[in-house]
């Protein structure tokens, strides 16, 4: 059962911060599994009939939903070998991260998000949404509307096209939405304290319900553009 991420969670990633090396982490593997991954892998089980309710072909087991430890540093000027913080994403399983509709959530000592998005660009599906908008604005606007993104306290986020022309048909308040290359929403001003009991749990499940509604709308674009592409 999940009780709140502990303080030696973000302790171990401040200690792997600074002793960011092979030979500390063999030392202190067995507190990162009791202390951080165990306690991830819980939140993420707990988290799971939300995600299914949402969408029944969600990937819920947690070690495809969590990220490694261990860095990718073949392509980085970082040789540091271990992350100071961990995500989670829920997607659809077997489906390849870049560019996926996904649920996410992150935390480290300074960084705690969620939110609901993008990872990286998906034209193809950002074009079929915007096809969508043009053609039938009204829907899109109230399914926005639904997951009431200001009372939620959500920041949508996201690079735009800054010369791309809009049709005449869209509405002033879609217009942003239209322009997007990539978007996703995100918590805006979420609670560090919260973390330790109950609280973050119940404030994530709820927030990821409210996003339910904008991730369907952009899930049948993304479903959209994989049958465009295999015609």
């Amino acid at each position: 059962m999940f009780t709140g991420f502990r303080e030696e969670t973000l302790q171990f990633f401040l200690d792997i911060r600074f002793h960011n090396d092979k030979t500390y982490f063999a030392a202190n593997r067995e507190r990162y599994e009791q202390h951080v991954k165990a306690v991830f892998h819980t939140f993420i089980e707990e988290l799971a009939p939300t995600m299914q309710q949402i969408d029944p072909l969600m990937e819920i087991r947690p070690y495809k939903c969590l990220s490694r430890i261990h860095r990718d540093t073949r392509f980085s000027k970082d040789k540091s070998p271990f992350r100071d913080h961990l995500w989670l994403c829920f997607r659809r399983a077997a489906e390849p991260r870049e560019g996926s509709v996904n649920f996410f959530f992150e935390l480290g000592p300074t960084t705690l998000g969620w939110g609901m998005g993008t990872w990286g660009e998906n034209r193809p599906m950002m074009e079929c949404l915007r096809r969508r908008i043009a053609a039938r604005p009204d829907e899109v606007a109230k399914i926005i509307s639904r997951c009431d993104l200001a009372g939620n306290d959500f920041v949508v986020y996201g690079n735009s096209w800054k010369r791309m022309e809009i049709p005449p048909e869209v509405p002033l308040g879609l217009q942003g939405w239209y322009t997007m290359r990539d978007v996703y929403v995100g918590k805006g001003h979420p609670d560090m304290n919260s973390i330790y009991t109950t609280a973050i749990l119940e404030q994530v499940r709820k927030d990821f319900l409210a996003l339910a509604p904008l991730y369907h709308l952009m899930r049948g674009a993304y479903d959209e553009a994989v049958s465009d592409q295999s015609m």
